[in-house]
C-alpha cells in the first residue's frame, strides 16, 4: 500500500512539474517601445514636475519652457506691422485724390471735344488735356505699386508672427504617449536647447518578446497565433503569460550571441515578435521563453 502511494505521488509530481521542465520552442528578450522626448526650443525650464517611474497620460502637459523672449519679439513685430499697415490709409487717400482729379479732367476733355467739333477749341487744348490725364493715370499706378509692396511687407510680418507663435507652442511640451517615465534628463531652472533630451518614456503595459526560431519551426506558427510565454521568478517555478505572435521575419539571420551557445551561433534562424500584456513583472531586457 505504501509503495502504491509513493508511486502515485511521483507520477503526480512529474505531471505537475512537466510544463515547467519542458524545453522551450524559442528564446528571446523583452523589449518596450521607448521614446526620448527632446526640447524644440531654447530657454529656461520653468516647470517640469514629472518623476522617474511616474505613469503619464497622453497629451498631458509635462514641461514648460520660458517664452518671455518670444513674447517680447512678438510684441515688437506687432508694433512694426501696425506702423506699416498705417501707411495703407495714406496710399488709399492718394489713390482717391488722383482718381478724383482724373474724373474732373475727363469731364473737361469731353467739353473740349464738343467745342472742337464747333471749332470753338484748338487741337492743342485737346492734346494738353489728354496728356494731363495720362500723367495722372501713371501716378495712380505708381501709388498702387506702393500698395502692393506694402501688402508684401505685411505678409512677411504675418509669416514671422506665425513662426513665433509656433515657437511659443513648442515651448509647452505635451507627453506624446501613455506610458511610464524611465529616465529624466533635465530639471527645473536649467537652460535647455533645441534637441536636448528631457525625458524617456515607454509604454510598459504591453511588452514585445523578440524570440528566434529555426527554419523547421516556420510552418508551425502564424501571425495572430496564441502562444505561451514564460519568465523566471524568485522561485524555481516559471510564470506563464499568454502572448500573440504579431510579426514573423521573412529573412534568415545568424543566431544572436546573447541567447545561444557558440556552436549554435552559426545557425540561421528567423526572428518573431510576440506581444504580451504586462502585469508589471516583465521588465525590458528580461529573458523569456516561448512554447507553441
Amino acid at each position: 500500500m505504501n509503495k502504491l502511494i509513493l508511486f502515485l505521488t511521483i507520477i503526480f509530481l512529474s505531471a505537475s512539474c512537466g510544463n515547467d521542465n519542458k524545453k522551450a520552442d524559442a528564446y528571446g528578450n523583452f523589449e518596450a517601445k521607448e521614446i526620448t522626448i527632446s526640447s524644440q526650443t531654447a530657454g529656461k525650464i520653468i516647470k517640469f514636475p514629472i518623476r522617474e517611474g511616474e505613469k503619464l497620460q497622453e497629451n498631458k502637459i509635462v514641461c514648460i519652457i520660458d517664452t518671455t523672449d518670444f513674447f517680447l519679439k512678438k510684441k515688437e513685430l506687432e508694433a512694426q506691422r501696425n506702423a506699416t499697415a498705417s501707411k495703407y490709409s495714406n496710399i488709399i487717400a492718394q489713390v482717391n485724390v488722383l482718381e478724383e482729379q482724373i474724373k474732373i479732367l475727363e469731364i473737361e476733355k469731353k467739353r473740349i471735344e464738343n467745342l472742337l467739333k464747333d471749332n470753338a477749341a484748338t487741337k492743342k487744348q485737346a492734346d494738353d488735356i489728354n496728356g494731363k490725364i495720362k500723367i495722372l493715370i501713371k501716378q495712380k499706378e505708381q501709388v498702387k505699386t506702393q500698395n502692393k509692396n506694402l501688402f508684401s511687407q505685411l505678409k512677411v510680418f504675418d509669416t514671422k508672427k506665425e513662426t513665433i507663435d509656433n515657437q511659443i507652442l513648442k515651448s509647452i511640451i505635451k507627453n506624446p504617449i501613455k506610458g511610464t517615465v524611465l529616465t529624466k534628463y533635465a530639471e527645473e531652472n536649467e537652460i535647455t536647447l533645441p534637441g536636448k533630451p528631457l525625458y524617456k518614456i515607454a509604454d510598459l503595459s504591453v511588452m514585445k518578446l523578440r524570440a528566434y526560431i529555426d527554419g523547421k519551426q516556420l510552418s508551425s506558427i502564424k501571425i495572430g497565433q496564441k502562444v505561451n510565454v514564460l519568465i523566471d521568478t524568485e522561485t524555481d517555478k516559471m510564470k506563464k503569460y499568454e502572448g500573440t505572435i504579431t510579426k514573423i521575419s521573412d529573412e534568415a539571420e545568424f543566431t544572436p550571441k546573447i541567447i545561444q551557445t557558440k556552436e549554435e551561433r552559426v545557425n540561421l534562424i528567423y526572428s518573431i515578435i510576440i506581444r504580451v500584456k504586462n502585469d508589471g513583472k516583465i521588465k525590458a531586457g528580461m529573458p523569456g521563453e516561448v512554447r507553441f
